[in-house]
């Protein structure tokens, strides 16, 4: 059996985004039902050196669905744009890149796997194929942050597990 990068890539992303999904409604529900400003929850961080929430989601929807237009361009660059300062800005980016994902055509991914990809950030540049950038760099970043948003959570008692953070599994049906 061959793994494609639609098995590895894709279908990884599809399931922890929704996951994700699931976490932003259940913490925007925490808000309403405990009276909490939701910037409480957005602009919260694990230590204060590292990103909050808001900006823990919006990194793992740039990690997936954002990467894979930049593979056919052949770099990929940081995201410099505003944080999301609410939920409902943070749902929509999460229902979009879902919706990108979903339309990544059948193959797509592994037709240009061999072709060159680079990460550039001012003067500091990494080379890669694109299928290393999707497993050894993308994909790791993704799981990041994903990873650091549902532990922002747990750090501030919301009632989620693993479960939560797995999302929907790919169960044989």
């Amino acid at each position: 059996m061959t793994l494609s990068l639609d098995d590895v890539y894709v279908a990884s992303c599809l399931q922890m985004l929704e996951g994700l999904q699931s976490l932003v409604d259940k913490a925007q529900a925490h808000c309403e039902e405990h009276g909490i400003d939701p910037a409480e929850i957005l602009q919260a961080r694990l230590a204060e050196d590292m990103w909050p929430f808001a900006k823990q989601v919006t990194e793992a929807t740039h990690h997936s669905a954002r990467a894979v237009p930049t593979l056919h361009k052949g770099v990929f660059t940081p995201e410099l744009d505003p944080v999301p300062e609410s939920f409902a800005l943070l749902k929509a980016d999460l229902a979009e890149s879902i919706a990108r994902l979903r339309a990544v055509p059948a193959g797509s991914l592994d037709a240009i796997a061999d072709q060159d990809m680079r990460f550039e950030f001012r003067d500091f540049r990494l080379d890669f194929t694109v299928r290393d950038f999707l497993l050894s760099f993308s994909l790791p970043n993704f799981y990041f942050h994903v990873t650091t948003a549902y532990a922002i959570l747990r750090g501030r008692g919301l009632p989620v597990g693993k479960m939560n953070y797995l999302g929907p599994l790919r169960l044989k049906a």
